[in-house]
């Protein structure tokens, strides 16, 4: 008989719920497609994407509708109520650690983490000086993959000089999922990418994004950039993405696309504005294209996203 032993499996990584549901699934006989059909017919939607690396060891469930979704597999699959779902460990906490406390409050990031970056693209002082650049429009579009992962996040971003001779933006981005590494950053429109650091560890990168002509004192300039994300399978971005604001923005809009037949029962905006204020929530609506979208205006210093179920 062609297999893998246990041993075998723990060697290559894959966790005992990862072994036991792959086992579960080659003693029913049934392929993918076919689970997920029976899934769907009992009103569950999960990807066949997801259902393989829930076998492989890639990932395993975590948000609340695929744990409902492992109780549904569990009575497909014919074994025991709870064998599976026995074998996952408590979630982990919604966001990266050390980046946002419970209930979608993100933080900034360390300064002992950041400040070494910013020496090496020779802004060694961005955290305290006032910004000569001030941004007035943002847009975000970040798109979700069909395993719940990050694909990619554009930024159209415009900024007013209050200085001449201005000729450069610094980004900061961190990833929600450091263990799958810093995504690539590329320049879209009018700007070109300068120095760039990344810290592995933590999921960061900072990096300059050099305009196409440097402006002077009350222009605006308009750039476009991407990040990108390897994969699938695509980083874990905990059901959310935001912004944090270090000094306020005329108006941001956030987009959150979804791959087709995958858009989630809910949505919500969330904001905080300051490091102490209340955080507010209000639900959103879907559109007809697998996406969601809120504006604010005159917003800052805080943060404010989109998470969903």
């Amino acid at each position: 008989m062609a297999g893998s032993t246990v041993g075998d499996d723990q060697e290559s990584g894959r966790t005992e719920f990862a072994i036991r549901l792959r086992a579960a699934i080659a003693t029913s006989g049934l392929s993918l497609d076919r689970i997920q059909a029976r899934l769907r017919a009992r009103g569950v939607v999960v990807s066949v994407t997801a259902l393989s690396y829930w076998q492989s060891g890639k990932r395993q469930p975590e948000r609340q509708s695929s744990l409902s979704a492992v109780r549904t597999l569990e009575e497909i699959l014919d074994i025991p109520a709870g064998s599976l779902l026995g074998l996952l460990p408590p979630p982990r906490p919604r966001g990266g650690a050390g980046k946002r406390h419970a209930g979608g409050e993100p933080m900034s990031f360390p300064r002992q983490v950041l400040q070494p970056l910013l020496d090496k693209v020779g802004a060694p002082h961005a955290l305290d000086q006032q910004q000569p650049l001030k941004m007035v429009g943002l847009h975000d579009l970040c798109e979700i993959a069909t395993d719940g992962g990050q694909r990619a996040v554009t930024a159209r971003a415009v900024f007013q000089a209050a200085a001449d001779g201005q000729d450069r933006w610094l980004l900061v981005y961190t990833q929600d999922d450091p263990a799958a590494g810093a995504p690539e950053l590329h320049a879209v429109r009018n700007c070109r990418v300068g120095r760039a650091e990344v810290d592995e560890a933590h999921g960061l990168i900072v990096a300059e994004l050099l305009f196409d002509r440097p402006i002077n004192r009350g222009e605006t300039h308009l750039i476009e950039y991407t990040l990108t994300n390897s994969g699938p399978p695509y980083p874990e971005c905990r059901n959310t993405h935001y912004r944090e604001f270090r000094r306020p923005v005329r108006e941001y809009l956030l987009e959150v696309r979804f791959a087709p037949g995958t858009a989630p029962g809910r949505c919500w905006q969330y904001s905080r504005n300051g490091a102490t204020g209340t955080l507010a929530r209000r639900a959103l609506k879907l559109d007809g294209a697998d996406g969601v979208h809120a504006v604010v205006f005159d917003f800052g210093p805080g943060v404010f996203g989109i998470d969903w179920d």
